[in-house]
Order: C-alpha cells, then sequence, then structure tokens
C-alpha cells in the first residue's frame, strides 16, 4: 500500500499495483464537494467558477484530456474514474471505481451506474456518484443517496450542460445543481425515492 498526502487532512491509499484499478480515499473535514462528469476534453470557464469553493472535486468519468484534472487539482484536490472515452494512454492511471471516505459519508464513484456490481446498502456506501447518461439527477433508494452531475462537456442532444455541488455539513445532504448555460442553479428538494439513476 502507498499513502500519499494532498494537505494535511487527505490521504489516498492505492490498492491494487500501479495500475490503480482500486483506490480508497479517505478524507476528514471534508463537506464542500464539487461533482462533474462527462466532459469529454472540454473544461468549461462556467464550470470551473461553479465549482471554486470546493474542497474535493470528484469526477465521474469520460474526462477526455489530462489538462482537465490538472486544471481542477488548482481548485482543490481531485478524486477521478475513468469511463469509456478515456481510452488513451493517460487515462490507465485512473481507476474504474473510487471510493471517497469522509467523516459524514463514504462514496462509492464510478462512470455508469449500470455497471454498479455490489449492493452500496450491504458495502456500507451513503452515496453513488456516476456520470455517462449525462442527465443529472438525484434519486434515493435503499437509503442510497444517487447522484449523476450531469455533462459539463460539449451539449449533447437537448440535454442540460450542468456540474453539482454537494454539501455534506448537514443532513438531509444537499444537492445542487449548476446549469453552465448561465440558467443559474438548481437547488433540488430531497431526493427522490426510486430506483437507481440510468
Amino acid at each position: 500500500m502507498t499513502a500519499i498526502f494532498f494537505e494535511h487532512y487527505i490521504e489516498v491509499v492505492l490498492q491494487g499495483g500501479p495500475a490503480g484499478k482500486e483506490m480508497q480515499t479517505m478524507i476528514r473535514k471534508v463537506t464542500a464537494i464539487g461533482l462533474i462528469s462527462d466532459t469529454h476534453g472540454l473544461l468549461r470557464e462556467e464550470a470551473r467558477r461553479a465549482l471554486e469553493g470546493s474542497e474535493l472535486i470528484i469526477h465521474a468519468g469520460d474526462v477526455g484530456n489530462p489538462e482537465i484534472i490538472k486544471t481542477l487539482k488548482a481548485i482543490a484536490p481531485v478524486v477521478a474514474v475513468r469511463g469509456n472515452v478515456d481510452t488513451e494512454s493517460w487515462a490507465s492511471a485512473l481507476p474504474e471505481t473510487e471510493v471517497v471516505e469522509t467523516s459524514a459519508a463514504t462514496i462509492f464513484v464510478l462512470h455508469d451506474a449500470h455497471a454498479l456490481d455490489l449492493n452500496p446498502a450491504a458495502a456500507g456506501f451513503h452515496i453513488v456518484v456516476s456520470g455517462h447518461s449525462h442527465k443529472p439527477s438525484r434519486t434515493e433508494h435503499d437509503g442510497i443517496l444517487y447522484i449523476n452531475p450531469g455533462s459539463a462537456g460539449p451539449r449533447r442532444f437537448q440535454l442540460p450542460v450542468t456540474v453539482a455541488r454537494l454539501n455534506l455539513a448537514q443532513k438531509p445532504w444537499n444537492v445542487e445543481f449548476v446549469d453552465l448555460s448561465g440558467a443559474g442553479s438548481t437547488c433540488l428538494p430531497r431526493a427522490s425515492k426510486g430506483t437507481p439513476p440510468e
């Protein structure tokens, strides 16, 4: 196991060898988490501004360009997973899944929620963050909060271009979606009960 310290409160433990296929990130005292996905090589200035103030940024895959992660790291430490378009050699360093543990919640991160091959509740997770569908969503199923921040990259069909901000300071946890087209942010009401997101 290798330990890497980003700051005094962040510890990353790599498991599974040099490919970094399984990672666990333990974050203490972090409550403001920026969520972004499906940038596909495009990091809009609006996305960067919306993520300012984050104590941690989670990128749920389809990064598209390593410079995006570098730019996001100038804002806050970044946890990123590999998406289906992340096929170039630089992306092999990104794990397919990631676990982020805070004092408030344990978060499982993957690109495509349909690839989830475990029971999050049985595994001790509170939140699952994914991307892939380009559809921003927040649902609750069996006590697990599922969040898809939507796509922050090139617009796809008529879907919105969004990122999300997760606040773990108090329950119920607050998820705010930020529309990068200039329409502003939307703080959704408490998560709907139902099936995990697409």
